[in-house]
């Protein structure tokens, strides 16, 4: 407690006492194990939702709207974590989801687990920096481990069979999994349509998510174009543009004024009937423009009102107002065309070009879309998802983008490892020998790193109904006696541990993120001593 010793006015001493209560502290092995515990309850809570068995969470936001996921990344960041640690966690799981895209509840499990065995460490008397480098080795054995265990599927435009069986595995713990071969294909598809194959590049800002509510998940479909949500501004105007020529335009179809405050006094029925024709001669103006540099269908970003689009009608020029700033760029990109800000800058050099542009109307509501086929540009995709209510479509839409990173990442980088946990028993297995040839006090944080691999195997034999213990020490004992390192959990009880038979793939980059990431957060936990909190002032 620290004081203060002075005196006051009349020279009598006294002492001030600084208060204390304003100031949390926590130091020491205690500060660790509270981190480990916080960190351990976030990883307990995705653990049930591994593999293709794993469950789904309901999350309920405060504005009511609810959300059902077992994607570990949007469980993690919809979930309102106050414990910094646990925070630290989900910034782990959205680190993986941002550069690979899937594995982000693996990665969670497997942080947990080597906390826990960390934990376990501490009550030993180890020292958490020697535990921090034991953790460092085994990592780099496991990293290596696993490039030694890869297998290099081949692949090419042609023959995708290889990219469909690792997008099915993505699927399989989806909720989509009914469609599970449909899915598969479409992602394998989209990403093929827009990737560069000499770069090995693959830009995600080409394909669009466009998503209905009715329907089923079976009537999921991938458009090779792009899908606007509106219709045509005029219920009169022709649904179906053949070999359309678009105008895209920023500027509002509607006279010009002054950018400062203005006030304009109309004193008389003449000065009326003056700024009247002005505007009809402004509006003709513009679709003279329109019709002078060769369009037949006009895509504005802003609105316009009834007499714009009734002279839109009688000059038949079909028209979209109020598409969105993404679709505009999506639509120029695929039609080849040049976004116009000023009707001044038309010319027939900056309109796109697709072959139909026609509006197509879903169930009994009218609502109605514009989709835009056969462009000049055919790298710009939309996969247009349908399902029983927004839940569903907004799930589908996750799970597709998950099988899409992972083709992506077999387009980067075409090796895989063996899924079912394989890679994890593998490694675990190689970790644990090498840990015997270490003489220092490393030798038990190595083993304890190879006991947090196994995890991930305990966890997805719990999912699926299986004896955890058990499933583990027969997969383990099998990978030994035979030395076949692609045997793993056989979560859907199929009778075949050979994962490669069953065709379940994991990339090997993200395989190797999973580890790397999660044993530097653990590091950085570990080498946490002291927590000061600073309270507010109470009033």
């Amino acid at each position: 407690m620290s004081a203060v010793y002075t005196t006051d006015e009349y020279g009598r001493p006294f002492i001030i006492v600084r208060e204390q209560d304003k100031k949390a502290r926590t130091t020491g092995i205690e500060a660790t194990k509270a981190h480990i515990m916080a960190a351990k309850t976030v990883a307990n809570i995705v653990r049930t939702s591994l593999g293709p068995r794993g469950l789904d969470k309901i999350l309920i936001s405060p504005d009511g709207d609810i959300t059902i996921s077992n994607d570990g990344a949007t469980i993690m960041s919809q979930m309102a974590i106050e414990n910094q640690i646990g925070r630290l966690l989900v910034e782990l799981s959205k680190s993986q989801d941002d550069e690979i895209g899937d594995g982000t509840t693996g990665i969670v499990v497997l942080a947990g687990a080597l906390l826990e065995e960390a934990e376990e460490l501490l009550d030993r008397g180890i020292h958490p920096i020697r535990i921090s480098d034991g953790f460092e080795q085994a990592c780099k054995l496991a990293v290596a481990h696993l490039d030694k265990v890869s297998d290099v599927i081949p692949w090419s435009k042609d023959n995708t069979s290889d990219l469909f069986k690792c997008a099915k595995t993505s699927l399989g713990s989806k909720i989509v999994n009914k469609c599970h071969d449909q899915f598969a294909q479409i992602a394998v598809d989209a990403i093929l349509a827009v990737a560069d194959l000499e770069r090995k590049d693959v830009d995600f800002e080409l394909i669009k998510m466009e998503g209905k509510v009715g329907g089923e998940l079976a009537d999921t479909e991938l458009v090779r174009g792009v899908i606007i949500d509106k219709d045509f501004s005029h219920p009169q105007m022709p649904k179906e543009v053949k070999d359309a020529k678009i105008a895209i335009l920023t500027c509002p179809f509607e006279p010009p004024k002054p950018k400062t405050k203005h006030k304009l006094d109309i004193t008389s029925v003449k000065e009326f009937e003056e700024l009247q024709k002005f505007e009809r001669d402004a509006f003709e103006g513009m679709v003279r423009r329109v019709k002078e540099c060769g369009a037949n269908i006009v895509a504005c970003q802003w609105g316009f009102d009834d007499e714009a689009n009734s002279l839109l009608l009688q000059h038949k020029l079909p028209a979209i107002r109020w598409v969105g700033g993404p679709e505009v760029e999506l639509l120029a990109i695929a039609t080849n065309g040049r976004i116009v800000p000023r009707f001044e800058d038309l010319s027939s050099e900056k309109l796109g070009y697709a072959g139909t542009i026609r509006e197509v109307t879903y169930g009994t509501t009218n609502e109605s879309m514009i989709v835009v086929e056969d462009c000049a540009n055919s790298k710009a995709v939309t996969v247009f998802v349908r399902g029983g209510n927004k839940m569903i479509v907004d799930e589908a839409k996750r799970s597709l983008h998950d099988a899409m990173c992972v083709v992506r990442n077999l387009i980067v980088d075409n090796r895989v490892v063996y899924g079912g946990a394989a890679a994890e028993i593998s490694c675990s297995i190689a970790v644990d020998k090498a840990a015997d040839q270490v003489s220092s006090i490393e030798q038990y944080a190595m083993r304890s790193f190879a006991r947090a691999l196994d995890a991930i195997p305990m966890a997805l034999a719990e999912n699926s109904g299986l004896p955890p213990i058990e499933t583990l020490s027969f997969v383990k004992s099998q990978q030994i006696k035979q030395g076949i390192t692609s045997l793993g959990v056989d979560c859907m009880d199929t009778g075949i541990h050979d994962m490669k038979e069953q065709f379940v793939f994991d990339p090997l980059i993200s395989k190797r993120q999973q580890f790397l990431l999660a044993t530097q957060l653990v590091k950085m936990i570990l080498k946490i001593d002291d927590v000061i909190v600073h309270r507010a002032d109470e009033e």
